[in-house]
């Protein structure tokens, strides 16, 4: 079955988050908004040094309409806190601004990996993100927020770890392992090796601000 081709975001040309969050509200760009409760565009310091970008938001995220609220948030707030970096210092948001999922047969909404074409649609608000932040360097979690940033396929194992300097955001980027990766392991050994590694690379984006001071 051929993917469905989506119109795209069309945003403002802004670079007020403020404006920007105001009209993503109102995006058609894809199919994901009919099903969300609402958008969920980023939250942080508009002068923020890091991006830390996600993949979408979940079922809590898509309730309170701010990234990383649930259990994966809470874990990245404390491998922030390790890492060194404070509140100031970053802004978060996904490379999907709608929670894609399906229902299950009791009340829960699963989780559902947005496709190319949705990442695509909604890539123009995370360009416009960048330019209106203007963070010195950018955190991707998980391979399709990855994907998104870098514009091409990631393996994480084998490209975390290191400042990778090419971006089609025109930034230097750090790639890691998504909280809910490290939540969702079934392995007590990999979950905590997973962990360490994502304070490691968070220290290096850390390191990298210190660089540019």
């Amino acid at each position: 079955m051929a993917m469905k081709k989506y119109p795209g975001a069309k945003p403002p040309d802004t670079k007020s988050l403020k404006t920007l969050e105001a009209a993503a509200e109102k995006c058609r760009g894809c199919d994901l908004y009919k099903n969300a409760t609402q958008v969920v565009f980023g939250d942080g310091s508009a002068k923020a040094q890091v991006l830390i970008v996600g993949e979408q938001p979940g079922d809590k995220e898509d309730q309170q309409g701010l990234p990383f609220v649930g259990p994966a948030g809470e874990l990245l707030r404390h491998c922030l806190e390790e890492a060194g970096l404070s509140s100031k210092d970053i802004y978060l948001t996904n490379a999907v601004k709608h929670f894609k999922w399906i229902a299950t047969p009791g009340k829960a909404r699963l989780h559902q990996k947005p496709n190319r074409a949705e990442m695509n649609a909604c890539r123009p608000w995370l360009e416009k993100q960048t330019e209106a932040i203007k963070p010195k360097i950018i955190v991707a979690l998980g391979a399709t927020a990855a994907q998104s940033v870098l514009g091409r396929a990631v393996a994480i194992t084998k490209e975390r770890g290191a400042i990778l300097p090419e971006s089609t955001l025109g930034k230097p980027v750090v790639i890691s392992w998504h909280p809910s990766a490290i939540l969702r392991s079934i392995d007590r050994e990999d979950s905590a090796q997973k962990r360490a590694q994502l304070v490691k690379d968070l220290k290096l984006a850390a390191k990298f601000l210190k660089l540019k001071d």
